[in-house]
C-alpha cells in the first residue's frame, strides 16, 4: 500500500460506515482490522465505536473501565470529537470508545430534536477540515435503529460484511432498505463502498454458493478481497490487539492487508482517496 504523498493537499476525510444488523458476521473484525491496515499505510484513521457492546473497543485493548469519554457523549452530551478520540497505542489510529451509557442512547434519542443527524452535525469539524483524518470508520452496532441511522446520515459511504453462511442475502436487504431510506430523506450522497465476503470456508461448498451468489447479485461492488475464517482472526481480541498485531502472518491477517489495499485502490479509481 503506498503512503499518501506528502506534496499533496490532503484529500477530504472519507467517512465509513460498516454495518450489517445482522450480528456474527465479522462486522467489528473488519472494523479493527481494516482501520489497522490503513492506518499502517500512514493514513490517518479515527474508528468510532458504536456499538453498545463495545467490543471494537475491547479488540483494540481499551478496558472498559477506561471509557469514561466516547461515542455517547460525542452523539448524546455535544462533547467535541476530538475531546472524545483517544490513543490506542497504534501510529495514526485513535479511537473513539464506546462507554456504557451508549446502551441506553437508542430510548434517549427517540425524544430528542435532530436525532437522525446527531453524529453528522457532531462530526461537522471533519468534514470542514477544521480536524483532519483522512479516514473515519464507524463500527455500527447489529440492528437498524437510530444509532446505525446516525451513522449512515453521517457517512460518504457504507461497507457490508457479508458472511458466506445460509440466509446472508436474506438478511442484507433490510440494511439495503435503509440505505436508501436515508438517501432518500437526509444523505443524498450516501454510496455504497462495498460488500467484504467473510468467514469463508474453502472446505464448505456452501460458503463458494453463496460468494457466487452475492457476486452474481451485486456484481463489481463486492470486493475481490474474501476474509477466511482462521483462528488467530477469533483469538485477537482476547488479547486487546487487532489481528494484524497479533500474528501478522496468519491468513486473516494477510487478508486483511489485500482488504486495505483493495479499498484503497477502489477510492483512487473513484477519485476519492
Amino acid at each position: 500500500m503506498a503512503p499518501p504523498d506528502p506534496d499533496q493537499p490532503p484529500a477530504p476525510t472519507q467517512i465509513i460506515a460498516i454495518a450489517n444488523q445482522k450480528g456474527g458476521v465479522g462486522k467489528t473484525t473488519t472494523a479493527v482490522n481494516l482501520a489497522t491496515a490503513l492506518a499502517a499505510s500512514n493514513r490517518s484513521v479515527l474508528l468510532i465505536d458504536l456499538d453498545p457492546q463495545g467490543n471494537a473497543s475491547t479488540g483494540l485493548g481499551i478496558a472498559r473501565d477506561d471509557r469514561a469519554v466516547g461515542s455517547y457523549c460525542v452523539l448524546v452530551l455535544h462533547t467535541p470529537p476530538e475531546d472524545a478520540a483517544r490513543d490506542c497505542g497504534i501510529p495514526h489510529l485513535s479511537v473513539i470508545p464506546a462507554e456504557a451509557d451508549l446502551a441506553g442512547a437508542e430510548i434517549e434519542l427517540v425524544g430528542m430534536e435532530h436525532r437522525q443527524t446527531r453524529l453528522r452535525d457532531a462530526l461537522a469539524p471533519l468534514r470542514s477540515g477544521a480536524i483532519h483524518y483522512d479516514y473515519v470508520l464507524i463500527d455500527c452496532p447489529p440492528s437498524l435503529g437510530l444509532l446505525t441511522v446516525n451513522a449512515l446520515v453521517a457517512a460518504n459511504t457504507v461497507l457490508v460484511p457479508l458472511q458466506c453462511e445460509f440466509y446472508a442475502l436474506e438478511g442484507i436487504s433490510g440494511l439495503m432498505r435503509t440505505i436508501e431510506a436515508v438517501r432518500r430523506g437526509y444523505n443524498p450522497s450516501l454510496r455504497l463502498s462495498g460488500i467484504v465476503l467473510t468467514m469463508y470456508d474453502k472446505r464448505n461448498n456452501l460458503a463458494d454458493q453463496v460468494a457466487a451468489d452475492a457476486r452474481g447479485f451485486f456484481g463489481s461492488a463486492v470486493f475481490d478481497t474474501v476474509i477466511p475464517r482462521n483462528i488467530r482472526v477469533t483469538e485477537a481480541p482476547s488479547y486487546g490487539k487487532p489481528v494484524l498485531l497479533y500474528d501478522f502472518r496468519s491468513p486473516g491477517a494477510q487478508a486483511y492487508v489485500r482488504l486495505a489495499a483493495e479499498f484503497l485502490r477502489r477510492g483512487r479509481d473513484a477519485g476519492v482517496a
